[in-house]
């Protein structure tokens, strides 16, 4: 008996189910009706942060960077994201006092990705000038790295490109792809 056609969210619950059981994501569940969900979610960061052994002033000189930099409204999307991920892939620069070193606060751990915390959400509802909601979005440490739009079998995959496309234009939600480096269009066949 073939499973296609069934509704999406019979997969979407197969996906968030490998990724907590067989990857080890913590699952944040479904952000529907949360408010305020962002590319950045500031607990989860600073709690690695904190673990890796940066002091508040750090942390929040790192947080203060890293949002101005996904938020600058100076920017299109490419340059923002180009910037975050220079932040991502190289740390932040953090000088707290004159006279005292720069320290490199690393927001990811490249050397040994098994030290991060991964996170898998559902349905994260996030307000732009017009409200959207990708099917499922990953983070590291806390930041939004990747979103999965997933479709039926019977839609095209061109259709999961072009809203993923949509999703990113500023009137709509672009600012939360600031983070994001894998966008997913996925078609899912079942069976």
């Amino acid at each position: 008996m073939s499973a296609v056609g069934k509704p999406e969210r019979v997969t979407q619950n197969r996906v968030v189910k490998r990724f907590v059981d067989e990857l080890g994501y913590t699952c944040l569940g479904n952000l529907e009706d949360k408010p305020n969900n962002s590319n950045i979610e500031v607990p989860q960061l600073r709690q690695y942060l904190l673990t890796t052994g940066y002091n508040n002033e750090q942390i929040n000189k790192a947080l203060d960077k890293l949002q101005a930099t996904a938020n600058n409204h100076g920017q299109d999307l490419y340059h923002n994201n180009k910037d975050v991920y220079q932040l991502l892939r190289y740390g932040v620069p953090v000088k707290i006092e004159a006279g005292e070193p720069t320290v490199t606060v690393e927001l990811i751990d490249w050397q040994h990705p098994e030290k991060n915390d991964f996170y898998i959400a559902e349905e994260v509802t996030v307000f732009g000038e017009k409200e959207k909601r990708p099917d499922i979005v990953l983070y590291v440490n806390g930041i939004a790295m990747a979103v999965l739009e997933l479709k039926n079998s019977r839609v095209s995959i061109g259709d999961g490109i072009r809203q993923s496309l949509v999703n990113q234009r500023p009137e709509f939600i672009g600012s939360f792809f600031t983070t994001v480096q894998f966008v997913l269009p996925v078609t899912i066949q079942k069976g």
